[in-house]
């Protein structure tokens, strides 16, 4: 693992405070900070549909019969200015999701941005999609609009399982997936720099993050999702380990201050994965070639629904009208 260069920088190089390898700290953070914006951007996206919801709510409680009664019909109903406005923001989000398996497909677009960037857009709109869609339509799901929203619930279901399978595939900051051996310099990147800022020997680092070296192989897809939550589990409770042991003052060290302590724990806790995601690689790409099986033709099916759901509504004389009526 080249130890002998951590030797050298902790003998007479600068100090490990001013180290910064790539793949260091700031990536680390900004990882973190990309999560938290998907986090805030599934919320923005959401507030509007579930307020109007929470509003509107005995309203979509009533049988079809009682709500044509109710003062709230008028704007709630599918082709009401709010049903309306819902149904073409859940149409324009639908198809611009769309739009991720063209640049993942067309290397010609990647002027557009990092098909990781792009990944990240299709799973917050995914994730908040059902439930506009389902204020659209009243929370009624009746004939072609049913099924659509049967297969959109599925895809959605089904991506967020994907995105536990993507992210248990080494890759770059871009989406792009990692070679064995971008994915060794990185390890080694990791554990000259937790040596150096730790003080510690190398072997006894590398000894300190080591993970179950049990193989993957021979188990089925349910034996290995539970497989994979399992060392996301046993990741969190070394970093925890880590972190008791890390703050302690050693003789002859200085503590870490917090700071320091914190990037230094993001370092581990990539390096952990790392490890894992290797002896998992097989397993996690046979995965998720089966889920895009799975994935493809519901996605396929919502498109279709949506797109006749839309031609038939504009036919009959108003978007909206097909799925519940005026």
């Amino acid at each position: 693992m080249g130890f002998s260069t951590v030797r050298a920088q902790r003998e007479s190089g600068p100090p490990p405070a001013t180290l910064r390898p790539v793949g260091g700290p700031r990536a680390a953070t900004g990882a973190g900070r990309r999560g938290r914006a998907d986090f805030w951007a599934v919320l923005a996206l959401l507030a509007p549909p579930v307020a109007i919801t929470a509003w509107g709510w005995r309203y979509y409680t009533l049988a079809p019969a009682g709500r044509l009664r109710h003062p709230l019909h008028a704007l709630l109903k599918p082709s009401g200015p709010i049903g309306l406005w819902l149904g073409v923001a859940g149409l324009a989000l639908f198809l611009f999701m769309w739009a991720y398996a063209i640049r993942k497909s067309a290397r010609w677009l990647s002027w557009t941005g990092a098909i990781g960037s792009w990944l990240r857009v299709h799973i917050v709109i995914g994730l908040a999609l059902p439930v506009i869609v389902a204020v659209h339509a009243g929370w009624r799901f009746d004939g072609l609009i049913g099924l659509g929203y049967l297969s959109m619930f599925v895809v959605a279901l089904s991506g967020i399982v994907g995105r536990y399978l993507y992210t248990h595939i080494p890759r770059r900051r871009n989406g792009v997936e990692m070679s064995i051996e971008d994915v060794s310099q990185e390890r080694r990147t990791l554990l000259t720099h937790i040596a150096a800022v730790t003080g510690l020997e190398p072997m006894a680092v590398e000894r300190a993050l080591a993970v179950d070296p049990a193989p993957y192989q021979g188990l089925d897809p349910i034996r290995t999702v539970m497989r994979l939550i399992r060392d996301d589990f046993q990741r969190g409770r070394m970093i925890r380990q880590l972190r008791e042991q890390w703050s302690r003052p050693r003789p002859g060290t200085r503590p870490l201050d917090d700071q320091a302590l914190d990037d230094t724990l993001r370092l581990a806790r990539r390096e952990i994965r790392l490890q894992q995601e290797v002896h998992v690689l097989d397993a996690a790409r046979r995965l998720f070639g089966a889920w895009h099986v799975f994935h493809r033709p519901f996605a396929a099916t919502a498109l279709i629904a949506v797109l006749v759901h839309v031609v038939v509504a504009i036919w009959v004389g108003g978007v909206g009208g097909f799925s519940m009526g005026r």
